[in-house]
């Protein structure tokens, strides 16, 4: 199977960012992707009023014209991460929604993990805009199973455990990680659960900057059950593919047998404490 992230610079500008990401989109399947992935927040990036003003459901416009990519590409497509308005919550959820070659949902994954920290003097709240989902989201890609995953959940190993556990090959990072961050704990992060769960890692990113505050550090990646970068893209918008070796990570798996090794019975969580 063969790959795409693509990498955006997406703005509070909606259509602007549709039409980058339907031209990139196109012309990663061109290249042979198979399975594309969009970035985080791919339809638009901006400060919290301009995404509430910007949420949309499942059914609105910017889904809608994804799968109308996916069905007339034929291709399985991870449409990043929207703010999604939800009838009935006061606050929105990061949703990332995985479109199959028909068009049709194939499953949707609320971002469990709300990035409140402070990094490069810059403080994020997402909680105050956004709620947390609460089902870890794993779905058939062909004869393959994909797990689901949105940016600052890549800090949370377990959730990635789960995935492979449950049978994902594939794992999608939709992002927009910070430049603070990303230049010290991006690839490591990636490298990581790739090595630990045996897993691909397709993690499309946000480049540059946005307003308010927002300043991208890019480098979206393939990496390879092995912890190798199959490729990583520039600094600029584009897409980056690499070519899946299923085989090879069957025989990673099998010589390597980390997961079958595994003794659940033996691990005991400890009691809550407090960290700080």
């Amino acid at each position: 199977m063969r790959a795409a992230a693509v990498q955006l610079n997406s703005q509070e500008d909606k259509q602007r960012n549709l039409e980058v990401a339907e031209r990139l989109v196109r012309a990663a399947a061109r290249d042979g992707a198979e399975l594309v992935c969009l970035p985080e927040k791919w339809n638009l990036l901006g400060g919290s009023e301009a995404l509430v003003e910007g949420a949309e459901p499942l059914d609105g416009p910017s889904l809608s014209a994804a799968r109308v990519w996916a069905r007339d590409l034929r291709i399985h497509l991870v449409a990043g991460s929207i703010a999604e308005r939800v009838e009935g919550h006061d606050r929105l959820f990061n949703t990332s929604v995985l479109i199959g070659p028909q068009g049709d949902d194939v499953a949707t994954y609320r971002k469990i993990h709300m990035f409140d920290v402070e990094v490069g003097g810059v403080t994020y709240r997402e909680s105050d805009h956004e709620e947390g989902g609460e089902e870890i989201v794993s779905a058939p890609l062909g004869e393959l199973e994909l797990g689901l995953s949105v940016c600052y959940d890549l800090r949370f190993p377990e959730l990635y455990r789960i995935l492979a556990v449950r049978g994902a090959r594939i794992i999608t990072v939709p992002s927009a990680f910070t430049q603070a961050t990303g230049r010290d704990h991006w690839e490591v992060l990636l490298r990581a659960r790739a090595i630990e769960n045996q897993a691909f890692m397709v993690a499309a990113d946000q480049f540059g900057e946005a307003p308010p505050h927002y300043n991208s550090y890019g480098r979206s990646a393939i990496v390879d059950p092995w912890g190798v970068v199959l490729a990583m893209a520039p600094d600029e918008e584009c897409f980056v593919a690499a070519d899946l070796d299923i085989e090879a990570q069957e025989r990673i798996r099998e010589k390597l047998p980390a997961l079958a090794n595994r003794r659940p019975a033996a691990y005991q969580w400890p009691e809550e404490v407090e960290v700080g």
